[in-house]
């Protein structure tokens, strides 16, 4: 499990900067997850960016500050690094099955990762307009979740090899529930079904919503590649664009064997020829342009 300074109270003038520092106060928790915070040097006093990023099955917080580029980003372009860390102990997942957290403020992991933005933004005075998230495999299955139950939080999301929100609900609203149909490629539904899914999630809201990049590797074999389909049917559908007839495709970008699909403004899809689930986010400068800040 993570390690860090824990904080009970936390301010500008109070928080150890350009480490990992625990918060164990940020408000309802209804799952126990565990919340920590890098506050680089270069963070601007009035105003910040916000970057949420999501760790992988058996990962945690550490292993995410660690093992990916926004500890270092973050340094670069001056925004706040939340990162959550999963109170499901058996696997170290994300609870991405149950009603709970396939609900607005339900009561599921979803609301306790919710609490920690909202007391980021409150608590450093944060610009909501500079509001992302992003995650890796369960942490990516939850970042489209919290697209999902969050729009009003988030600005942009990016996602490295995914499902869509919603694929891996329980039948039965079990918590963290691996679900091997959706894994397998094998839940299937068009694009406005998919919408749907995303709408009973936060019913009756009419807001924007955040606009989402998808990563995923032809090769997976954890997550099949059909669920980079589904994702995109389901951000396409949600935001208005035709899936079946996207703006453009292009092959090779941003690099060599990828195919960069865009279906909106608000949409776009790379698909990594020959990559497994094992997919690197690598400097994560194309993070910072999806963000805006380059």
């Amino acid at each position: 499990m993570a390690s860090g300074t824990s904080l009970s109270t936390t301010s500008w003038q109070r928080v150890k900067r350009a480490s990992l520092e625990e918060v164990t106060d940020f408000g309802a928790n209804p799952t126990g997850a565990r919340m920590f915070i890098y506050v680089p040097d270069s963070a601007p006093v009035e105003k910040p960016a916000v970057v949420l990023g999501i760790h992988w099955c058996h990962g945690d917080a550490q292993a995410y500050y660690n093992g990916t580029p926004y500890r270092w980003l973050a340094d670069d372009y001056g925004f706040i690094v939340v990162y959550p860390s999963t109170p499901n102990l058996s696997d170290n997942c994300w609870d991405v099955s149950s009603d709970e957290t396939l609900m607005r403020d339900g009561g599921g992991d979803s609301e306790a990762i919710a609490n920690m933005v909202r007391w980021t933004i409150d608590e450093f005075d944060a610009d909501t307009s500079r509001v992302f998230v992003t995650g890796l495999s369960s942490g990516a299955m939850m970042t489209n979740v919290m697209a999902a139950t969050y729009p009003d939080l988030f600005v942009a999301g990016t996602v490295y090899s995914g499902v869509a929100a919603g694929c891996f609900a329980s039948p039965t609203g079990a918590v963290d529930e691996w679900n091997s149909l959706c894994a397998d490629g094998q839940v299937i539904k068009s694009p406005e079904e998919w919408a749907t899914v995303v709408r009973d999630m936060y019913p009756g809201y009419n807001g924007t919503r955040p606009k989402m990049r998808i990563h995923h590797g032809t090769d997976d074999q954890t997550l099949n590649v059909q669920n980079y389909w589904e994702t995109m049917k389901q951000w396409a559908g949600l935001l208005g664009y035709d899936y079946e007839d996207p703006v453009s495709t292009t092959q090779n970008e941003p690099q060599q064997g990828y195919t960069n699909t865009t279906w909106g403004p608000n949409v776009e899809g790379i698909l990594e020829s020959g990559v497994t689930h094992d997919i690197q986010i690598g400097s994560g400068e194309e993070d910072m342009e999806w963000f805006g800040f380059i």
